[in-house]
């Protein structure tokens, strides 16, 4: 069901996977040697505004008087919130900093503004999803472990459930992040004694981080507290949903395929940039949208280059996709709300039993392997790799498929007619057909 064969289901060759990694590890180095003043101003502009969007946000929900400055300073709080959580928590404890060596702004000191500790995030983040991303039983960020994503996870009847399991997920992404980094630390703790540190230290930061939102902030509104305190629910609540969103739409679409273990065993470097490329999908996203997604809009160059400032994935975007019209591979992108109704189709669908279902376990949106090629015909095309590619593939694949259904549907047709005859007066008997 899952890929197992990340070269065959690519149609590329060993020759041309490293190839491909030579041109990948070009523009890695090629970002590495223009970092500098650039990108540390970017980054300090932003963590400034941020806080200065927060501050502003929080004021005006405080001494507003009128619903409407209630809501701005509401939707601006969770505005602030949004970035703090994407563009910068998420980034910053991916390293993309620690090169500038200023302790405020490094991966091993930033704690984020929302209920999990980053140091358990970046463990189960960091190095479960970014190293095995996709890989079934390896990456636990496959439908977070409360959703079926694919077909190569046993359906049981509490999937029944999924889509509202789905809404509560949405509501309440924060905290089912919390829970499920600490579950990951616990996974690996040596002794109870570590698993019961890892607990405490999670409380800890749920105290503080609740401390201030629910309460501290609403005590220094005194007799307005209930005002702010709904502005701040509201606005974590807001925050949840568009992280929430952000990141479904960047792994669990069509075309972000699902992996075997066994792709892993001895898979090198240009091997593990395929899987990325493969593995997730991005979103069109401006400027604006862009930065509000903490640039995970471009999911496709932040796990091939998930340590590189967040500020360069738009220009490396750009020969990313190159390479892909070099090497015939799909670059899996659309708008949001497609991307979002992909993955919404995927959700609700697999909450049926696999027996409801109509494609197969090897050939459908959101689950497929190379064994969709089966009885496909392979053609040689003028492509600057001598042959088609996967992209090719697919279409060609495609094209099959709906040869196949629309012979099957056209004989399914024809059974419903029988042979008449109908008798003619200049001609004689003839053949006809009535339904």
């Amino acid at each position: 069901m899952a890929i197992t064969q990340v070269a065959v289901y690519a149609h590329l060759t060993a020759a041309d996977i490293e190839a491909l990694g030579c041109e990948l590890d070009a523009i890695r180095q090629d970002i590495l040697d223009q970092r500098g003043a650039r990108d540390a101003t970017y980054i300090r502009r932003t963590i400034a505004f941020q806080r200065i969007l927060d501050a502003a946000a929080r004021s005006t929900i405080c001494f507003g008087r009128t619903r409407t400055s209630w809501l701005l300073g509401t939707a601006g709080l969770a505005t602030a919130k949004s970035i703090e959580n994407m563009e910068l928590g998420h980034n910053v404890c991916h390293g993309q900093w620690d090169w500038m060596n200023d302790p405020e702004i490094h991966s091993s000191t930033w704690e984020w503004d929302m209920a999990g500790l980053s140091s358990q995030w970046r463990f189960a983040h960091n190095y479960r999803h970014h190293v095995f991303t996709n890989v079934l039983g390896m990456d636990e960020d496959i439908g977070f472990g409360v959703i079926r994503v694919t077909r190569d996870e046993r359906w049981r009847p509490a999937h029944l459930l999924q889509p509202l399991q789905n809404l509560l997920l949405a509501a309440t992404f924060e905290w089912g992040i919390a829970l499920h980094d600490l579950y990951s630390e616990r996974d690996r703790a040596a002794t109870p004694a570590q698993k019961s540190a890892h607990i405490r230290a999670l409380v800890k930061k749920i105290a503080r981080q609740a401390g201030k939102d629910y309460v501290l902030f609403p005590a220094f509104s005194g007799r307005r507290w209930r005002r702010t305190l709904a502005a701040d629910a509201s606005a974590n609540i807001m925050r949840n949903l568009w992280a929430y969103l952000v990141i479904f739409c960047g792994h669990f679409p069509d075309g972000a395929e699902k992996f075997a273990p066994t792709v892993v065993e001895h898979e090198t470097k240009p091997e593990w940039y395929l899987r990325q490329m493969l593995g997730t999908a991005n979103f069109s996203a401006g400027p604006l949208l862009a930065f509000l997604s903490g640039n995970l809009c471009y999911q496709i160059e932040h796990h091939l280059f998930p340590d590189l400032p967040s500020n360069r994935y738009a220009e490396i975007a750009v020969r990313v996709r190159a390479l892909c019209d070099k090497y015939d591979l799909p670059y899996t992108s659309g708008s949001l709300l497609r991307q979002y109704l992909l993955t919404l189709r995927t959700i609700h669908k697999l909450a049926l039993p696999d027996s409801f279902l109509i494609a197969t376990s090897d050939d459908a949106p959101e689950t497929a392997s190379e064994r969709k090629f089966d009885g496909v015909e392979a053609s040689d095309t003028d492509h600057p790799l001598g042959r088609s590619g996967l992209r090719t593939a697919l279409r060609r694949a495609g094209r099959s498929r709906y040869g196949r259904h629309i012979g099957v549907t056209s004989r399914a047709l024809m059974s419903r007619y029988r042979p008449i005859r109908i008798e003619s007066a200049d001609s004689g008997p003839r053949q006809g057909r009535r339904p």
